[in-house]
């Protein structure tokens, strides 16, 4: 997810983009496919492990694979894109992401199935880094602010439909869903036509140690250090419910694959509401340690009532509340990172702290995955409401709200 920028601070300016429109709605498609890495597989992962008798114990890493290189490459391609430019990132990653996102359909062995998906995610990391940076250098101040909301939203939007297309389309067959990653290939095409960039001049005018001086200097403050943690577990409570979620409903209530993607499409509404409107405003007035404290405890409070729903009924409005908390988390802690990167390192900070995002997306089933082959699915949601109303409790204690 994009981060907000500086959405915290009151904002004026309009949102007209005359000039500028056709660039964004390319960058808000890129980043709606990073977005559709892991939520394509999700809603079909109950048929795969049937169908190709995986192992309970590591099937839950085919959803969070490609978040393990997402958080080694995204890093690297951004400080590669500060330096030779964006569309020399993004264009050879949104192919290779085409390339590697639909071979995993005609893969039937685990090992060399979370191999492809490991490449798929460093494809994936290229374009987020790449559209990251493009974004960050075609608008300023409260408009670049503004455009940085709009797109966390148009995101997390995408994380709606993405679950319940992906389910719609493997409904009949599980490897149906991997063709959605072939739509790189052409956004490829259209990003070569539609956008154009050059390497950052403020980056080019300082000398490569002085900048890598700047990054380490920025990257390892407490501070900094500390909302890193706080969006890599987030991203493992997250990821908690986008994989077990439909494992349990399957089990429970006989869900497919159209309604679990409808249900893992729901838990996005709320994030996509809150973080348009209700995100930067609740910091305003609260503060920002006890906006994230706040959004950690309704994951918490959610996450403990999943075992003990079986109507569907209660599900949805629960994962819209789960979705609430999680917006909540996000852009505050995204704006936070942003107000502490000087500009020269900006885009390399926030990139870093999408990388932490998916380090947590990776570390969600490689922890959890003994715990439900050995004692169930419902321990596994009671431990990741520890894990999120622990985070609750250091997001108070641990954080400043000068930030």
């Amino acid at each position: 997810m994009l981060p907000v920028g500086e959405a915290s601070r009151k904002q004026t300016v309009s949102f007209k983009l005359p000039k500028q429109t056709p660039k964004f709605l390319v960058l808000l498609a890129a980043g709606c496919l990073t977005t559709m890495t892991g939520g394509v597989v999700s809603p079909v992962l109950p048929e795969m492990v049937q169908h190709l008798n995986l192992d309970p114990k590591w099937a839950g890493m085919l959803v969070s694979m490609h978040a393990l290189t997402i958080a080694l490459f995204t890093p690297i391609l951004g400080i590669l894109a500060d330096r030779i430019g964006k569309l020399k990132v993004m264009i050879p990653s949104l192919i290779l992401y085409s390339l590697f996102g639909i071979s995993g359909a005609f893969i039937p062995h685990l090992v060399p199935l979370l191999v492809v998906r490991g490449l798929l995610g460093a494809a994936s990391g290229g374009v987020a880094a790449a559209s990251i940076g493009l974004l960050g250098s075609m608008y300023d101040g409260d408009l670049r602010s503004r455009v940085l909301g709009y797109a966390t939203s148009a995101m997390t939007t995408a994380a709606i439909l993405v679950p319940i297309i992906g389910g719609w389309v493997g409904a009949d067959h599980w490897q149906r869903a991997f063709y959605l990653y072939a739509l790189g290939v052409p956004l490829a095409l259209v990003a070569m036509v539609v956008l154009n960039d050059k390497p950052s001049q403020k980056a080019s005018a300082i000398a490569p140690g002085a900048q890598r001086e700047q990054l380490f200097k920025s990257i390892s403050h407490p501070q900094t250090l500390q909302l890193y943690a706080i969006l890599a577990l987030a991203a493992t409570v997250v990821y908690a419910v986008v994989i077990y979620t439909p494992l349990y409903l399957k089990a429970t209530i006989g869900a497919g694959p159209e309604l679990n993607g409808i249900v893992l499409g729901v838990r996005a509404i709320g994030a996509a509401i809150i973080s348009a409107v209700g995100a930067s405003w609740i910091a305003h007035r609260i503060g920002v340690k006890q906006t994230i404290a706040l959004g950690f405890f309704l994951m918490a409070v959610t996450l403990i009532t999943i075992p003990f729903l079986h109507q569907i009924e209660l599900i949805l409005p629960t994962a819209v509340v789960f979705g609430i908390g999680f917006g909540i988390i996000t852009p505050n802690t995204y704006n936070a990172l942003a107000n502490r990167a000087p500009a020269e390192v900006r885009a390399s900070v926030l990139a870093i702290g999408t990388g932490a995002n998916s380090l947590g997306q990776f570390i969600s089933p490689l922890m959890l995955g003994s715990i439900w082959k050995y004692m169930g699915l419902p321990t596994v949601f009671f431990v990741t409401a520890a894990i999120a109303l622990g985070m609750s409790i250091a997001s108070l204690t641990q954080l400043t709200n000068d930030q």
